[in-house]
């Protein structure tokens, strides 16, 4: 039934709203019903329309069971109570910091930083998976951080955090799927980690001598890497003048041998000569070696200083010495003495000849 203007019986309203409310039902003969109608559809236009942020993701529920996920965007939806939203950020890094006293294996008692960063992975999850994920968060990392810390030691907390830090990460993503959290670890660090401070002097006595340890395991260290090299060098010298010397003393032996054949064979063939000749030699060899030059008659006494020596004080009178001494007696027929030379006459006396 078409809806009468005042003053205008049987004629319909214009163009606009006017034919939009001309279309609504009467129901109550006044003229506010029509706005109610208007406000009415107005409300479940917006209501259907949902606008999603591009970090966010929206959880549709319908009679209260989850439906579906919106995405970023534009969106519709059936107006409530049918289907209602719930926006979650799901690109947001949370953090969460805290220090907990931790005992480790070898029974130490030591305050460790806790930084956790994390984000929602899945919305459906965050919100009905469990009561409070980001609570479930906190515990289930300081649980993970006392069982990582317990299992170590004390100075693996305090100079290798990596790697539990890793270790830690790993054990609370898992912690986290098994109860159903939608959260994900992005970074789990342990930035710090100290004793109490009721024990914290003598904790650093214990860290100084820590320290005084590497330094010296350091230097000594250092110290083996500088004389093992010239121990061996010098060795391997030692061993190289030990063979040359060997190989000296060899060479000399045989020599001497050698030498020695050769006067015997020669003493065999003119023995009084090749004696002579010998203690002609070692006098000369004496002599050279010797500053002290005794004359034939045995008074006279001559000094020759020896090159880079100090002139000592003026020598005593020498003793007299016997002629004996200083020159062998020499046989005045060598060829009577001798049968086996026959041919070669005796030399005079006081006659001396050294044959080299």
């Amino acid at each position: 039934m078409a809806w009468n203007r005042p003053g205008g019986a049987g004629k319909s309203t214009g163009n606009g709203w006017g034919r939009v409310l001309d279309k609504l039902p009467d129901l109550g003969g006044g003229n506010p019903l029509r706005w109610l109608w208007l406000v009415l559809a107005l409300w479940l236009a917006f209501n259907c329309f949902v606008l999603v942020a591009e970090q966010q993701r929206g959880v549709v529920l319908r009679f209260g069971k989850f439906d579906r996920l919106m995405q970023p965007g534009p969106n519709f939806k059936l107006p409530w109570p049918i289907e209602s939203i719930t926006k979650v950020n799901a690109t947001q890094i949370k953090n969460y910091e805290d220090r907990v006293p931790v005992l480790t294996r070898d029974e130490n008692i030591v305050d460790v930083a806790v930084n956790v960063q994390y984000k929602v992975a899945d919305p459906q999850l965050y919100l009905f998976g469990t009561r409070n994920g980001d609570e479930v968060l906190k515990q289930a990392a300081l649980s993970t951080v006392r069982e990582q810390v317990g299992r170590s030691d004390l100075d693996t907390v305090l100079g290798a955090r990596e790697q539990l830090a890793v270790s830690a990460r790993e054990r609370l993503q898992k912690s986290l799927e098994a109860y159903r959290t939608g959260l994900v670890v992005t970074e789990l660090n342990l930035p710090d980690a100290r004793p109490p401070q009721q024990v914290k002097p003598a904790f650093d006595d214990v860290n100084s001598a820590q320290q005084d340890k590497e330094r010296l395991i350091s230097e000594s260290r250092a110290y083996a890497a500088k004389v093992v090299p010239e121990a061996r060098g010098q060795a391997a010298r030692v061993r190289t003048v030990a063979e040359g010397y060997k190989t000296a003393e060899i060479a000399r032996a045989t020599g001497d041998a050698e030498r020695f054949s050769l006067l015997v064979a020669q003493y065999k063939g003119a023995p009084d000569v090749t004696r002579k000749r010998l203690w002609l030699e070692t006098v000369q060899d004496v002599l050279a070696r010797n500053r002290k030059v005794v004359g034939g008659d045995g008074r006279q006494l001559i000094y020759v200083p020896m090159a880079g020596s100090a002139q000592p004080a003026a020598p005593a009178p020498a003793p007299a010495v016997l002629p004996e001494l200083v020159s062998p007696p020499v046989q005045a027929n060598t060829a009577a003495e001798d049968p086996a030379r026959p041919g070669r006459s005796g030399r005079p006396a006081g006659r001396e000849e050294v044959v080299r």
